[in-house]
Protein backbone atom coordinates (compact mmCIF):
# COMPACT_ATOMS: atom_id res chain seq x y z
CA UNK A 1 0.00 0.00 0.00
CA UNK A 2 2.65 2.39 1.00
CA UNK A 3 4.31 2.16 -2.51
CA UNK A 4 0.88 2.91 -4.19
CA UNK A 5 1.07 6.33 -1.69
CA UNK A 6 4.44 6.93 -2.90
CA UNK A 7 3.95 6.58 -6.35
CA UNK A 8 1.41 9.48 -5.81
CA UNK A 9 3.10 11.81 -4.21
CA UNK A 10 5.87 11.46 -6.92
CA UNK A 11 3.03 12.38 -9.70
CA UNK A 12 1.78 15.15 -8.03
CA UNK A 13 5.25 16.65 -7.86
CA UNK A 14 5.96 15.73 -11.14
CA UNK A 15 3.14 16.84 -12.94
CA UNK A 16 2.89 20.59 -12.01
CA UNK A 17 6.55 21.43 -13.00
CA UNK A 18 6.08 19.74 -16.14
CA UNK A 19 2.43 21.86 -17.14
CA UNK A 20 4.75 24.65 -15.73
CA UNK A 21 6.81 24.19 -18.19
CA UNK A 22 7.52 26.97 -20.88
CA UNK A 23 8.08 26.59 -24.85
CA UNK A 24 11.21 29.36 -25.78
CA UNK A 25 9.36 31.42 -28.46
CA UNK A 26 11.20 31.83 -31.81
CA UNK A 27 11.02 34.63 -34.10
CA UNK A 28 11.85 35.36 -37.20
CA UNK A 29 13.23 38.07 -39.44
CA UNK A 30 12.66 41.90 -38.05
CA UNK A 31 10.81 44.33 -36.63
CA UNK A 32 9.10 45.28 -40.17
CA UNK A 33 9.15 41.45 -41.83
CA UNK A 34 9.11 38.78 -39.78
CA UNK A 35 6.88 36.41 -37.64
CA UNK A 36 6.77 34.66 -34.13
CA UNK A 37 6.29 31.12 -32.76
CA UNK A 38 5.29 30.46 -29.29
CA UNK A 39 4.15 34.17 -28.58
CA UNK A 40 3.10 34.55 -25.22
CA UNK A 41 0.53 36.97 -23.84
CA UNK A 42 1.08 40.32 -21.46
CA UNK A 43 -1.21 40.01 -18.63
CA UNK A 44 -3.76 42.44 -18.93
CA UNK A 45 -2.70 44.27 -15.56
CA UNK A 46 -0.08 44.19 -12.24
CA UNK A 47 0.37 45.97 -8.97
CA UNK A 48 1.16 49.00 -11.15
CA UNK A 49 0.35 48.88 -14.74
CA UNK A 50 -2.44 47.76 -16.99
CA UNK A 51 -2.95 47.24 -20.74
CA UNK A 52 -4.88 50.01 -23.16
CA UNK A 53 -8.16 48.18 -23.29
CA UNK A 54 -9.48 44.77 -23.25
CA UNK A 55 -11.16 44.22 -26.42
CA UNK A 56 -7.80 44.69 -28.12
CA UNK A 57 -6.04 42.07 -25.45
CA UNK A 58 -9.48 39.81 -26.40
CA UNK A 59 -8.68 40.38 -29.96
CA UNK A 60 -4.95 39.25 -29.74
CA UNK A 61 -2.72 42.48 -29.81
CA UNK A 62 -1.19 41.75 -26.84
CA UNK A 63 1.25 39.04 -27.65
CA UNK A 64 5.51 39.04 -27.21
CA UNK A 65 8.24 36.83 -27.56
CA UNK A 66 8.35 35.13 -24.12
CA UNK A 67 12.14 37.29 -23.52
CA UNK A 68 10.25 40.28 -24.33
CA UNK A 69 7.62 39.45 -21.72
CA UNK A 70 9.67 38.82 -19.07
CA UNK A 71 11.51 41.95 -19.43
CA UNK A 72 8.57 44.30 -19.44
CA UNK A 73 7.06 42.89 -16.11
CA UNK A 74 10.94 42.86 -14.68
CA UNK A 75 11.08 46.04 -15.45
CA UNK A 76 7.63 46.58 -13.69
CA UNK A 77 8.26 45.18 -10.98
CA UNK A 78 11.49 47.78 -10.36
CA UNK A 79 9.17 50.84 -11.04
CA UNK A 80 7.13 49.32 -8.16
CA UNK A 81 9.51 49.72 -5.93
CA UNK A 82 11.51 53.09 -7.35
CA UNK A 83 8.54 54.58 -7.85
CA UNK A 84 5.62 53.46 -5.35
CA UNK A 85 1.93 55.44 -6.93
CA UNK A 86 3.25 55.66 -10.36
CA UNK A 87 1.10 53.89 -12.49
CA UNK A 88 1.96 52.40 -16.26
CA UNK A 89 0.07 51.34 -19.38
CA UNK A 90 1.87 49.69 -22.14
CA UNK A 91 -0.40 49.21 -25.86
CA UNK A 92 0.46 47.44 -29.09
CA UNK A 93 2.85 44.45 -29.06
CA UNK A 94 1.89 42.17 -31.61
CA UNK A 95 -0.07 39.03 -32.63
CA UNK A 96 0.92 35.38 -31.30
CA UNK A 97 2.15 34.56 -34.92
CA UNK A 98 3.96 37.89 -35.56
CA UNK A 99 3.31 38.59 -39.12
CA UNK A 100 1.87 42.43 -40.49
CA UNK A 101 0.28 43.99 -37.50
CA UNK A 102 -1.91 46.93 -39.20
CA UNK A 103 -1.59 49.63 -39.16
CA UNK A 104 2.03 49.25 -37.88
CA UNK A 105 4.72 48.93 -40.01
CA UNK A 106 6.86 47.12 -37.34
CA UNK A 107 5.92 44.59 -34.65
CA UNK A 108 6.21 41.36 -37.04
CA UNK A 109 8.36 39.26 -35.03
CA UNK A 110 7.66 39.72 -31.15
CA UNK A 111 10.05 42.11 -30.15
CA UNK A 112 8.05 45.01 -30.54
CA UNK A 113 6.26 46.98 -27.33
CA UNK A 114 4.45 50.62 -27.31
CA UNK A 115 4.17 51.88 -23.85
CA UNK A 116 1.78 54.73 -23.18
CA UNK A 117 3.45 57.81 -21.94
CA UNK A 118 2.83 58.23 -17.74
CA UNK A 119 1.07 61.67 -16.99
CA UNK A 120 -0.37 63.61 -14.30
CA UNK A 121 -3.44 65.31 -13.90
CA UNK A 122 -3.35 69.25 -12.52
CA UNK A 123 -3.58 67.80 -9.16
CA UNK A 124 -0.31 65.66 -9.35
CA UNK A 125 -1.22 62.76 -9.42
CA UNK A 126 -0.07 59.77 -11.56
CA UNK A 127 -3.13 58.78 -14.09
CA UNK A 128 -3.35 56.60 -16.74
CA UNK A 129 -3.77 57.85 -19.96
CA UNK A 130 -7.29 57.59 -21.32
CA UNK A 131 -7.55 54.83 -23.98
CA UNK A 132 -10.75 54.12 -25.42
CA UNK A 133 -12.21 53.56 -28.92
CA UNK A 134 -13.68 56.78 -29.74
CA UNK A 135 -9.10 58.22 -29.18
CA UNK A 136 -8.08 54.83 -30.87
CA UNK A 137 -6.99 53.51 -27.87
CA UNK A 138 -4.58 56.38 -26.99
CA UNK A 139 -3.09 56.92 -30.36
CA UNK A 140 -5.16 59.86 -31.35
CA UNK A 141 -3.55 61.89 -28.33
CA UNK A 142 -1.47 64.94 -29.18
CA UNK A 143 0.31 66.72 -26.71
CA UNK A 144 1.87 69.92 -27.29
CA UNK A 145 5.33 70.60 -27.05
CA UNK A 146 5.63 70.65 -23.61
CA UNK A 147 4.21 67.07 -23.24
CA UNK A 148 0.64 68.58 -22.06
CA UNK A 149 -2.59 67.34 -23.25
CA UNK A 150 -6.12 68.68 -21.61
CA UNK A 151 -6.06 68.70 -17.79
CA UNK A 152 -2.66 66.08 -18.15
CA UNK A 153 1.14 66.62 -18.58
CA UNK A 154 3.71 64.49 -19.57
CA UNK A 155 5.58 62.88 -16.34
CA UNK A 156 9.04 62.79 -18.04
CA UNK A 157 10.67 61.68 -14.67
CA UNK A 158 8.89 58.23 -14.89
CA UNK A 159 9.06 57.88 -18.58
CA UNK A 160 13.21 58.26 -18.07
CA UNK A 161 12.65 56.00 -15.20
CA UNK A 162 10.32 53.66 -17.49
CA UNK A 163 13.13 53.61 -19.96
CA UNK A 164 16.03 52.71 -17.67
CA UNK A 165 14.27 50.04 -16.60
CA UNK A 166 13.68 48.53 -19.64
CA UNK A 167 17.41 48.90 -20.31
CA UNK A 168 18.19 47.17 -17.01
CA UNK A 169 16.09 44.49 -17.07
CA UNK A 170 16.87 43.64 -20.80
CA UNK A 171 20.46 43.27 -19.76
CA UNK A 172 19.69 40.63 -16.73
CA UNK A 173 17.57 38.79 -19.17
CA UNK A 174 20.37 38.43 -21.51
CA UNK A 175 18.85 40.61 -24.43
CA UNK A 176 19.21 44.39 -25.01
CA UNK A 177 17.39 47.32 -26.34
CA UNK A 178 17.67 47.92 -30.21
CA UNK A 179 16.11 51.46 -30.03
CA UNK A 180 12.96 54.15 -28.13
CA UNK A 181 11.52 55.75 -30.60
CA UNK A 182 9.99 58.58 -29.07
CA UNK A 183 8.88 62.09 -30.61
CA UNK A 184 12.19 64.67 -31.52
CA UNK A 185 10.65 67.61 -30.01
CA UNK A 186 9.73 66.32 -26.95
CA UNK A 187 13.05 64.68 -26.42
CA UNK A 188 14.77 67.99 -24.31
CA UNK A 189 12.33 67.06 -21.94
CA UNK A 190 13.29 63.38 -21.14
CA UNK A 191 17.26 64.44 -21.50
CA UNK A 192 16.41 67.51 -19.15
CA UNK A 193 15.56 64.71 -16.27
CA UNK A 194 17.55 62.81 -13.84
CA UNK A 195 18.72 60.05 -16.12
CA UNK A 196 18.65 62.14 -18.75
CA UNK A 197 22.15 61.90 -19.50
CA UNK A 198 22.70 58.04 -18.30
CA UNK A 199 19.55 57.68 -21.67
CA UNK A 200 21.50 59.81 -23.88
CA UNK A 201 24.89 57.97 -23.65
CA UNK A 202 23.36 53.99 -23.29
CA UNK A 203 19.82 53.89 -25.15
CA UNK A 204 19.60 55.03 -28.91
CA UNK A 205 16.72 57.11 -29.30
CA UNK A 206 16.58 58.54 -33.14
CA UNK A 207 16.30 61.90 -33.62
CA UNK A 208 14.76 61.59 -36.75
CA UNK A 209 10.82 61.68 -36.90
CA UNK A 210 8.96 58.83 -38.21
CA UNK A 211 5.60 58.27 -40.02
CA UNK A 212 3.44 58.70 -36.80
CA UNK A 213 4.01 61.17 -33.65
CA UNK A 214 4.96 59.02 -30.98
CA UNK A 215 4.06 61.49 -28.65
CA UNK A 216 1.50 59.98 -26.90
CA UNK A 217 3.66 56.30 -26.57
CA UNK A 218 7.40 55.65 -27.13
CA UNK A 219 7.61 52.58 -29.11
CA UNK A 220 10.35 49.88 -27.80
CA UNK A 221 12.14 47.52 -29.94
CA UNK A 222 14.19 44.77 -28.08
CA UNK A 223 17.00 43.08 -29.34
CA UNK A 224 16.98 39.13 -29.76
CA UNK A 225 18.66 37.18 -32.17
CA UNK A 226 16.20 35.98 -34.53
CA UNK A 227 16.18 33.18 -37.13
CA UNK A 228 16.29 33.75 -40.62
CA UNK A 229 12.44 34.50 -42.11
CA UNK A 230 11.49 31.65 -44.78
CA UNK A 231 10.43 33.04 -47.46
CA UNK A 232 8.99 29.85 -49.31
Amino acid sequence: MWWRIFIICLMLAVIPASLSAEVESRCFGTTSDGRLEGGVKLPGSGPNFVSYGTLPSLAGRTYVHNKVRDVVLDAYASLAQDLPGVVFKYAETGKAEGGPFPPHKTHQNGLSVDFMVPVRNRDGQSVHLPSHPLNRYGYDVEFDSKGRWEDLTIDFEALAAHVVALHHSAQRHGIGLWRVLFAPNLQPHLYATRLGDFIRANIHIPTKRSWVRHDDHIHVDFAVPCEKLDQN
